[in-house]
């Protein structure tokens, strides 16, 4: 094993590192950004090292500087965690050029499964089905209307760098085929700095389901389970929940198969997840890509394995191998995890970055948070918004939906709204206990209209506001009343702003940022004519891209914000006027 690792990313993840580092006897060196210094995962490690300004092309991801730290600190491996360069095949290199040890599958690997191509072609060879899709990258409209008219509509162009459903045009006819084709390579050349774009079948309600593998240098692959990962908004994870439920047998075993055979013909070591899409039948699947890292989502399989993964994976690094062989994993029990993110579900999830005033995490039996934050900390509108997850487990996944809840009920987050609120709603809602959910059903099916905006942030520019906890009796009974008084700041908030935004558009043509944020750049020109739906210009912020959309058909005008620019809520991003 190991003398010592430094772990190079932040939050929540790196003090899960910190901790397994902890528990094999392994020195944890930590690098943190000057927005940084006093954050947990700096607290939870043995020494810490400045790496430069909030920005995380400054710190987190500034390979050169990350190198020397780690370098100069006598570190002897680097664990990349999951975000920032955990997937960057250069960094990677650079760690091993400088005679250390990346905590990861080699940059070949990662090169191979960064390249959607390359991982299609990749479980092709495996024998892996694959979801139908154009061999190469495509602008040619022909080739195009080909493909569709083999496979039929509705298809998917997607753009070959991307993720996130960013560069990802759904085509119902052959009529917005050329269209798409054109926005979608917009959108990925802003979104990714790579405009390719292919084409795929789209399926219209799959379930989003992965398999976990871990795999040493001697070539033994073990899995170590399934996942089930179809709740999502925007193509963005909410929920996650170990073992998929409802497959049936020779699903899940065909589904543990095809990850051992895409992850040996890679030779893949390390940790990884193979993700594939479950077609409407619930026994069709398609591998869709690997993650070639930590999952976000890893807890949920500890939690029915009792296999720590981040142990796994160092052990995998330094050599010792897995310690542990297919017949070892059973999977016991159910788990499911809630992403608790500072982002408001009651005005469209937006980010809300802020001082988080008090963390209360819940507990009992069967209750796990993770958590890079702690009460009087805060969360930097640099980095993602995620404040904590928050897992249960159970015997059965009914009792584990309803260990949730009652968790969920008792957390307690103030200073920034959270995601909380619909995750309440989703762990309770028919559909999802049902298992009759897909990837698109929180967009397309489910009535979020009684999640309400948050209220006005403590203190800060959106406002001033009082907490106070009372208790009252009404006929005897005793009932805690949360008390929160509200004065609102002089200038709008930036949740009115963002209710009222969609009205705005409608009404003017005029686009109008959401939130405080970096503009990532234009998907189109002064005085392009675009369709209703198409994407105008692309917004970041908290590691978050906004995409804003054209609310009609018309002509684009005053595109007069250069990109990387810094902008308020409520700045005049572009106006569509109709024709």
């Amino acid at each position: 094993m190991f003398e010592s690792v430094l772990i190079a990313n932040r939050g929540e993840i790196a003090v899960r590192v910190a901790r397994a580092c902890r528990e094999l006897g392994v020195r944890s060196i930590a690098v943190y950004s000057e927005v940084d210094r006093d954050a947990p995962h700096v607290r939870a490690c043995d020494e810490a090292h400045l790496l430069g300004a909030a920005a995380p092309s400054a710190s987190y991801l500034d390979i050169t500087r990350v190198v020397d730290v780690a370098r100069a600190s006598g570190a002897e491996a680097v664990h990349p965690g999951y975000g920032f360069l955990a997937e960057n095949a250069a960094f990677a290199r650079a760690v091993a050029d400088a005679g250390m040890t990346f905590v990861g599958p080699s940059p070949e690997a990662i090169e191979r499964m960064g390249d959607k191509l390359s991982a299609r072609a990749v479980a092709t060879a495996a024998g892996v089905a694959v979801v139908p899709g154009t061999a190469e990258p495509t602008d040619d409209v022909d080739v195009a209307r080909a493909f569709a008219e083999e496979h039929g509509y509705p298809v998917a162009v997607k753009a070959m760098f991307g993720g996130g459903g960013r560069g990802m045009k759904v085509v119902r006819d052959a009529g917005e085929l050329e269209d798409a084709m054109r926005s979608a390579a917009r959108e990925a050349g802003v979104a990714f700095g790579r405009s390719e774009c292919y084409l795929e079948r789209y399926l219209e309600r799959p379930r989003h389901v992965e398999v976990q593998v871990v795999g040493d240098v001697d070539g033994t692959v073990v899995h170590l389970g399934d996942r089930d990962c179809s709740l999502q908004r925007r193509h963005q994870k909410l929920i996650e929940e170990a073992p998929a439920p409802g497959l049936a047998p020779d699903v899940r075993s065909a589904l543990h198969e095809a990850a051992v055979l895409v992850s040996r013909e890679m030779r893949y070591v390390n940790a990884g997840t193979c993700e594939f899409l479950l077609d409407e039948d619930g026994r069709r699947f398609y591998f869709l890509e690997m993650n070639t890292r930590l999952q976000v989502e890893h807890p949920v399989t500890e939690l029915v394995t009792g296999i720590d993964l981040v142990h796994a994976q160092l052990r995998v690094a330094s050599g010792e191998g897995l310690g542990f062989t297919q017949d070892d994993v059973t999977v016991r029990g159910h788990a499911v995890e809630a992403r608790i993110n500072a982002e408001d579900p009651g005005a469209g999830f937006v980010p809300a970055p802020g001082p988080v005033l008090r963390l209360d995490p819940p507990t009992g039996p069967g209750v796990r948070l993770d958590s890079g934050v702690r009460s009087g900390g805060s969360i930097p509108r640099e980095y993602d918004s995620m404040i904590a997850k928050l897992v249960a487990w159970a015997p059965d996944r009914d009792t584990a939906c309803r260990r949730l809840g009652a968790a969920l009920d008792e957390l307690v987050v103030e200073g920034v709204p959270t995601t909380v609120p619909f995750h309440r709603l989703a762990v309770a809602h028919p559909q999802f206990l049902a298992v009759a959910h897909a990837t698109s059903s929180v967009e397309r099916e489910w009535d979020l209209s009684d999640l309400e905006p948050a209220a006005p942030a403590e203190g800060g520019a959106e406002g001033a506001r009082r907490t106070e906890d009372v208790t009252v009796e009404v006929d005897g009974r005793r009932f805690e009343v949360r008390v929160i008084t509200a004065a609102p700041a002089a200038d709008a908030p930036r949740r009115r702003a963002t209710r009222a935004g969609a009205a705005t558009a409608a009404a003017t043509g005029e686009l109008r940022a959401p939130m405080q944020g970096t503009v990532i750049g234009y998907a189109v020109a002064e005085g392009q004519r675009v369709a209703a739906g198409d994407a105008i210009v692309t917004l970041e912020a908290m590691k978050m891209e906004n995409t804003l959309r054209a609310p009609g058909d018309g002509t684009v005008t005053g595109l007069d914000v250069a990109p990387g620019s810094v902008v308020d809520a409520g700045t005049l991003l572009a106006v569509v006027r109709p024709d």
